[in-house]
């Protein structure tokens, strides 16, 4: 009988938590509208306000400022608008700035018109050019409207984590507004919105071993907030209309608690697990290159190429070896590409580059499979300068 397969792909979306799971069926006894103001709407209601509190409290916030989205992807196309108000006054915004190595999500600039959005460079080591960052804003055209800048917390190839209290002062310099994605952040690396300096966070449930269907934007405040992208009943406060799905939303709040109560434990032993893992991938090929390996980088992510080894041809001899890795960012198309992320980094876009993740049930006896797998496929490259 063959062995199970091992799953090392967290980063694209985490398996439920045993906990969660357990939630969100108790929580399919609660059938009531959360909007309706009978007892059974109320206990819906108890359920999701609760949920809101626990994921607040994931990254420093106020319950208050949590809107329920259905993911990530939503939330950034809610917060990527020029339109704004600052209480009941609108206010314009002229310009978004992303970095080079943002989502996808990110990227394609939410309601921004394509020309009021710039691309901010990194450097090659992952992290966002802070100087290019200071030039860009000194030009902006205050005029406009006021500049945003979108840097996400953790990139989700590399797992570099990138300088965003740094960028957040010349964004506040410039009375600028800062979007974060936090997606692949939260549950990894400790996170407070205020101290962060950030206007805005981005969070997703299905990477924190919650249901997928689930997000949420995070705001420092509540006076200055995002035209609604969704409009209708007028639920999370009329900033996102929609019964909200309360299923994934009780799943999501529990995900983010069991992140919290076990924080320290889980990252430690995942720290230990990366660094056998990539001291094994060295031994086996010392020719390996591993993205990041010498910065600031979250615990679980190992980004690397093996010389002479398409990443479409890695990813598939993993899956054969019954392995499951990816080769980047599954959010887009699920087809394999080349990695913006190496581009900007300046690395050549033809170099084949694969991703391991690892989550909450990585096990030892996971990494001793990995690496056999990683030894047999790094065995059987083509020599560098042989004929194709």
């Amino acid at each position: 009988m063959a062995p199970p397969r091992l799953y090392l792909d967290w980063n694209a979306t985490s398996p439920l938590h045993p906990a969660v799971r357990e939630a969100v069926l108790r929580a399919m006894d609660l059938f009531g509208n959360p909007n309706s103001v009978h007892g059974e709407g109320r206990a819906v209601r108890a359920a999701i306000e609760g949920a809101r509190r626990e994921v607040a409290s994931l990254v420093g916030a106020e319950p208050a400022h949590v809107i329920l989205t259905s993911g990530a992807t939503e939330a950034a196309n809610m917060v990527l608008t020029p339109e704004f108000r600052m209480g009941r006054t609108p206010l314009a915004v002229g310009h978004l700035y992303y970095s080079a190595v943002e989502h996808p999500a990110v990227r394609e600039g939410g309601r921004f018109p394509k020309d009021k959005t710039t691309e901010i460079p990194v450097t090659s080591d992952g992290t966002v050019d802070l100087a290019a960052l200071q030039g860009l804003l000194a030009g902006h055209d205050a005029s406009s409207g006021l500049p945003m800048v979108a840097i996400m917390l953790v990139n989700n190839e590399t797992g570099i984590v990138q300088p965003v209290r740094e960028a957040a002062e010349i964004v506040k310099a410039h009375r600028g507004l800062l979007v974060v994605d936090a997606v692949q952040a939260a549950g990894r690396i400790e996170i407070d919105i205020n101290a962060l300096g950030a206007d805005f966070l981005i969070l997703s449930s299905h990477k924190l071993g919650g249901p997928k269907g689930a997000g949420a934007l995070v705001s420092r405040g509540e006076i200055l907030m995002p035209k609604p992208l969704i409009h209708g009943g007028g639920q999370e406060k009329g900033h996102r209309s929609g019964t909200e799905n309360s299923l994934a939303v009780i799943g999501f709040g529990t995900a983010a608690a069991q992140a919290r109560s076990d924080f320290s434990e889980r990252n430690g032993r995942i720290a230990a697990l990366q660094a056998r893992l990539e001291s094994g991938m060295r031994a086996a090929a010392p020719d390996v290159v591993i993205y990041g390996a010498d910065g600031p980088r979250v615990s679980n992510t190992t980004f690397f190429t093996l010389p002479g080894l398409k990443a479409e041809t890695g990813q598939i001899a993993f899956d054969l070896e019954g392995v499951a890795l990816s080769a980047g960012s599954a959010c887009s198309s699920g087809k394999v590409g080349e990695s913006h992320v190496l581009v900007a980094m300046g690395h050549d876009p033809k170099l084949g580059a694969l991703r391991i993740s690892l989550g909450f049930a990585t096990s030892d006896e996971d990494i001793d499979r990995a690496l056999a797998a990683f030894g047999k496929i790094a065995g059987r490259r083509r020599p560098a300068g042989e004929a194709a």
